[in-house]
């Protein structure tokens, strides 16, 4: 998997078709399909008053794809509580996109296109025709939002949906719940804007030359969620982590933090639902191992 696809999953798709003009417009395009399964993992940490359950989502979803069964349901309804990522209200979500304008521009008279060499701007130009962009539609922006732009465009045009997602179907289920977040839009966005200027063309750039595998890779992934199989997700995930640094930076840091922060909650009575990348809750180094390290029990419950 590129990482730029790993990357595009970690952001509110939403916030940045408001932010991005070129993604605001309808794409729509081909239908998804959608895999058939048992149904996503779910996770629960529970002591003598509180419970937490863990649920790992993907943020895009073809618009036909079921996955809320009984079992999700039922823990769903029994939860007082929903924390996802980030806040995902309205008034969230148009902070998310003035944020993300205010940090993906490139300051005056620096145009994307002027940071790339000869090689680049033809890979990038190609990509830019594929998915029916003029090629200076780009150039104010930085290239980390150009990069996650590339990642996620391509599956909206071809029948997967940000509306459809998994936050954005329990948040509409979750009328007089508390809703709480593991993390900022300020903090996410700062994973993007902190990386150096070759790291973000070079992450661009994976995004450009492998606007062909998004879809393909993702269908992959949600296949593999669709059906239960974290380890198999865990697999299909890591093919694309190949640099250490981003990997401790995008998962591991994170699910140590996330990890600490259930940790925590145990000490207030309640019933809470997690719902997170799922890419967080499989392989090693998930937040289920940081739990396990600080001694406490997860069960999966299906």
């Amino acid at each position: 998997m590129k990482l730029a696809t790993l990357f595009s999953l970690a952001v509110a798709p939403l916030a940045l078709l408001a932010a991005n003009p070129a993604l605001a417009q309808d794409h729509a395009g081909h239908t998804a399909a959608a895999p058939a399964g048992k149904g996503p993992a779910l996770w629960k940490v529970a002591d003598e008053d509180t419970t937490i359950y863990l649920f790992g989502t993907v943020h895009v979803l073809p618009k036909d794809l079921e996955w809320y069964d009984a079992t999700i349901a039922e823990a769903f309804d029994s939860s007082g509580t929903i924390v996802t990522e980030i806040p995902m209200d309205a008034a969230s979500e148009a902070q998310m996109a003035q944020l993300t304008q205010a940090k993906g521009m490139l300051p005056a008279g620096t145009t994307l296109r002027s940071l790339l060499n000869a090689e680049q701007t033809a890979a990038y130009t190609a990509a830019m025709g594929k998915i029916g962009i003029p090629v200076e539609a780009f150039d104010p922006v930085k290239p980390w939002l150009a990069g996650l732009t590339l990642s996620i465009l391509p599956l909206m045009q071809q029948g997967y949906d940000p509306n459809s997602g998994v936050e954005k179907v329990l948040l509409a289920k979750a009328e007089g719940k508390e809703k709480g977040a593991l993390e900022t839009a300020e903090f996410q966005l700062s994973i993007f804007d902190g990386m150096t200027q070759e790291a973000q063309v070079a992450f661009m750039m994976e995004a450009a030359t492998g606007i062909d595998e998004v879809k393909p890779t993702l269908d992959r992934m949600v296949a593999e969620w669709a059906k239960g199989d974290a380890d198999r997700l865990a697999e299909v995930m890591n093919e694309g982590m190949s640099d250490p640094a981003v990997a401790e930076a995008l998962l591991y840091k994170r699910n140590a933090n996330w990890a600490e922060w259930i940790d925590t909650r145990l000490d207030t009575p309640g019933t809470v639902f997690i719902a997170v990348g799922a890419g967080h809750l499989a392989g090693a180094k998930s937040v289920q191992d940081y739990l396990a390290q600080k001694g406490i029990a997860v069960t999966r419950v299906k």
